[in-house]
């Protein structure tokens, strides 16, 4: 693994992903949260391949500003580009694009962990 993998995961913003339908504002437009779960959803996936076996990762803080309201139908990404390696912290930079500019970016960090010992921690 090294620092400069990237990813960039793509959805359309549908009813489904709205504030209004989510619970986070009351209008029908890209929910926060929604666009948050794409933006570590890129992260997770630009390292992913180079995970050992039995290893994933987990995130630990997002710190994200959403700039811009997406309208429903429209088609939006979220980069992530990992910035950091620090043992098993990786620090990614992250924005998010609709079809004409950026609607958010931040930081994202995630710990590498063993599945099985992460969910046997649970209980």
């Amino acid at each position: 693994m090294k620092e400069g993998l990237s990813f960039t995961a793509t959805m359309r913003v549908t009813p489904e992903v709205t504030a209004e339908y989510i619970g986070s504002g009351d209008l029908a437009v890209l929910a926060t949260p929604a666009m948050c779960a794409l933006m570590e959803n890129a992260a997770m996936m630009a390292v992913a391949p180079h995970l050992e076996e039995g290893n994933t990762t987990v995130g630990t803080a997002l710190n994200i500003e959403h700039s811009k309201a997406t309208k429903v139908g429209e088609i939006i990404t979220a980069t992530a580009v990992l910035t950091e390696i620090n043992g098993r912290e990786l620090k990614f930079n992250i924005a998010a694009r609709d079809e004409v500019s950026i609607i958010g970016e931040g930081t994202h960090t995630r710990f590498i962990v063993n599945r099985e010992k992460f969910l046997a921690k649970l209980g």
